[in-house]
C-alpha cells in the first residue's frame, strides 16, 4: 500500500473558459542563416535549479569571452562562465561555440536585466528576467508545446507577445524543435533558436528531446541546451513552487542503435527521482508532480504512431526494459505532457487503458490515475496529423487547431489548465475545452 497525493479537477471541472483567437501565422525567419564571429546569437534561459540561480546559453562563430552582465537597474555585477565547441555532424562539419554562464545569487522574485557575450566579440540585446520565487507558496505560470518548427510556426507570434508581457514563468517544449536542427548543416537551428530568442531569451525555457533531434545522436540538441543535472539535457528534474516537474527521453526507446544502456541508466534515475518526491515528507512540500516526455503512451490519431498501438514503447518497454506507465503510476504523477502528435487530445485520468475518472459528475476531482494532455500542435512543416473516427472510452477532447496549453498551479490543491486556439477568432471554448484542478489525500 502506497500512500499518494492525487490531482484533481474541481468539482466545477472546468470552468473558466478557454479563449480561442486568431494569430498571423509566423513565417520562417527572413535572416542571413550563418553566424558571424564573436557576435552572440540563439540567446536563452533555463533554470538552474535554484531560486537564487539562473543559466545563460549562446552562440558564436569564432572562441571568444563567455561574460554575462547583469544588475537590477544596471549592469553592476559580472559573471563568467565557459564555452565547449560544437561540430555538427553533416557534410559542411559547421563549428560553433556555445556558451554557458551562471547567475548565482539573484534574490528570489526580483527582476535582472543582462546582456551577454564579450568586449572582443560583442554583445547581444539587453534582455530582462525575474528570478524566480522561493519556497512553495507561490503559483507559477506555464506555457507548454511541442513539435514547433522553424516554418509554419503558428504559435510563436502570441508565444512571444504573451511572454514579453509576463504571462509565464516557465516555457515547456515538449520535444521537436526546428523540423530539423539538423538540417541544412544545422542553418536551420540556428534560425530556430534565433526564433525563439524573443520568448527564451526572457523566462527559462524548459525541454525535453524528440525523434527530430535524433541526427548524430541527439547532437544538437544536447550541444544548445543547457537544462539542470548535468545529464546531456536528456533527464532531468527541478521543484519550482508547489510542483516537482520532471523531464525525460522517451526516444531512449526508439534509437536503440545509440545504446541500450540509456534506458537502464534513464529508468534507474526516474524510479530514485520519483521515490524521492513521493516521500510523504516531500509530497506535502511539493504535492504536484508533473512530468514531461514527448512521444505519448496513448492517443487517437490515425498515424500508426507509437501511441496508436495497444503495447506501446513508450508505456511498456521492450523485453527486460520497462515502459514508464507503471512506474509513473506508482508514485502518483498528477499530470503528464507529451507532444509528438500534431494535434491536442486531452485524456481521461487513465491507467492500462481503464478510466479511472474520481466521480461521473466531477472527473477529474480526485481521480485514481494520471491525467494526460498531448500537446503538439504549435505549429510546423508537417502541418496536422489526423483523428480515428470515433474516439476511444479515455479520449476526453481532442481538438486539431494550432495552439498551445496554458497551464497554472494555484497552490497546492488547484491546477488551472486551458488550450489555446490559433485558429480561432474570438471564439471562446465551452466547459469541456478547460479544467480546473485539485487535490485530495488517498490512500492506495
Amino acid at each position: 500500500m502506497i500512500g499518494r497525493m492525487r490531482s484533481v479537477f474541481s468539482g466545477r471541472a472546468a470552468i473558466t473558459a478557454a479563449v480561442f483567437v486568431a494569430v498571423v501565422s509566423a513565417s520562417p525567419v527572413s535572416v542571413e542563416r550563418d553566424i558571424y564571429g564573436g557576435w552572440p546569437q540563439q540567446v536563452h534561459l533555463s533554470y538552474a535549479g535554484s531560486a537564487s540561480e539562473m543559466m545563460v546559453t549562446w552562440s558564436t562563430s569564432n572562441k571568444t569571452d563567455s561574460v554575462v552582465e547583469y544588475g537590477e537597474g544596471g549592469l553592476a555585477k559580472t559573471a563568467k562562465g565557459s564555452s565547449v565547441e560544437f561540430e555538427d555532424g553533416g557534410d559542411e562539419h559547421r563549428v560553433q561555440y556555445i556558451h554557458r554562464v551562471r547567475l548565482t545569487g539573484l534574490t528570489p522574485g526580483h527582476t535582472y536585466m543582462y546582456h551577454c557575450g564579450s568586449m572582443e566579440g560583442g554583445w547581444s540585446d539587453l534582455y530582462v528576467f525575474t528570478a524566480m520565487k522561493d519556497g512553495t507558496d507561490w503559483s507559477p505560470s506555464f506555457a507548454a508545446f511541442g513539435d514547433m518548427g522553424n516554418e509554419n510556426a503558428q504559435s510563436l507570434s502570441r508565444l512571444q507577445g504573451e511572454t514579453q508581457r509576463g504571462m509565464y514563468d516557465f516555457i515547456l517544449h515538449v520535444g521537436d524543435f526546428a523540423y530539423d536542427m539538423d538540417s541544412e548543416n544545422a542553418r536551420v537551428g540556428d534560425a530556430f533558436m534565433n526564433q525563439i530568442q524573443s520568448i527564451a531569451a526572457y523566462v527559462p525555457y524548459m525541454t525535453c528531446v524528440g525523434n527530430h533531434e535524433n541526427a548524430y545522436n541527439f547532437s544538437n540538441y544536447v550541444s544548445r541546451f543547457s537544462m539542470p543535472g548535468g545529464v546531456q539535457s536528456l533527464f532531468y528534474s527541478f521543484d519550482v513552487g508547489p510542483a516537482h516537474i520532471i523531464g525525460f527521453s522517451t526516444e531512449v526507446y526508439f534509437y536503440i542503435q545509440y545504446g541500450l544502456k540509456q534506458m537502464t541508466e534513464q529508468y534507474k534515475w526516474l524510479e530514485q527521482d520519483l521515490m524521492e518526491a513521493a516521500k510523504p515528507e516531500n509530497r506535502k512540500q511539493r504535492p504536484w508532480i508533473i512530468t514531461m516526455g514527448h512521444r505519448p503512451m496513448y492517443c487517437s490519431n490515425n498515424d500508426h504512431d507509437d501511441c496508436t498501438r495497444h503495447e506501446s514503447v513508450v508505456r511498456k518497454g521492450h523485453i527486460g526494459y520497462p515502459g514508464v506507465e507503471d512506474l509513473f503510476y506508482k508514485y502518483g504523477v498528477d499530470l503528464e505532457i507529451w507532444a509528438h502528435e500534431h494535434t491536442y487530445e486531452r485524456l481521461w485520468p487513465v491507467y492500462d487503458y481503464k478510466v479511472y475518472n474520481g466521480s461521473l459528475a466531477a472527473p477529474y476531482t480526485n481521480p485514481k490515475a494520471p491525467v494526460h494532455i498531448i500537446t503538439g500542435s504549435a505549429g510546423c512543416r508537417e502541418r496536422h496529423d489526423g483523428w480515428v473516427p470515433n474516439p476511444p472510452a479515455w479520449s476526453a477532447l481532442r481538438n486539431s487547431d494550432y495552439g498551445y496549453t496554458r497551464f497554472k498551479l494555484h497552490n497546492s490543491t488547484h491546477l488551472y489548465l486551458e488550450q489555446v486556439s490559433d485558429d480561432k477568432v474570438g471564439y471562446r471554448c465551452t466547459t469541456q475545452h478547460t479544467c480546473t484542478w485539485s487535490r485530495c489525500q488517498m490512500t492506495r
